[in-house]
């Protein structure tokens, strides 16, 4: 498994989870698709293109939460025949974050990635340093950038 740490905060709260709830790979971006960090990809297009679908699957969510006026959803689970992939935000000091999680079915279980996420948001937490003021997570061309990682990956 490769381990690639851009934000050094994020790399000890990853691996623990990785280990602890049987997951597969692991993704730590924030809501605009930039990678933080990242535990068990070992492809660069496997990381753009999992930040870019995962921002935008959290992104249209979060959106139909609204037009439901409801709290966004808490997360999302999508289990195949022998893979499942959890989908969550954490709030940290450094803005909201989304963690995106592939697990296989014959070693781990939504609930496995369930019960260690819950400790994973809250090292990430702990572990996350503090800004002065409110960070701007979104990028100013989030729009364009997502566009421009979608099309790459569909090869348009």
């Amino acid at each position: 498994m490769s381990t690639r740490a851009v934000e050094a905060w994020t790399l000890e709260p990853l691996v623990k989870f990785v280990k602890e709830a049987g997951a597969r790979l692991v993704l730590l971006m924030t809501s605009a698709g930039q990678v933080l960090a990242q535990h068990g990809f070992s492809r660069a297009v496997d990381v753009m293109s999992a930040s870019a679908l995962g921002a935008a699957i959290i992104a249209s969510t979060e959106q139909i939460a609204r037009e439901l006026r409801q709290p966004p959803f808490a997360a999302l689970n999508h289990q195949g025949q022998r893979q499942g992939i959890f989908l969550a935000a954490v709030t940290t000091g450094r803005g909201r974050l989304v963690a995106l999680v592939v697990y296989d079915l014959d070693v781990s279980s939504v609930g496995l990635v369930q019960l260690f996420f819950e400790q994973l948001a809250a090292d990430l937490q702990a572990a996350s340093p503090k800004d002065s003021g409110p960070k701007q997570v979104l990028a100013a061309d989030f729009e364009r950038e997502l566009g421009d990682s979608l099309n790459t990956l569909f090869g348009r």
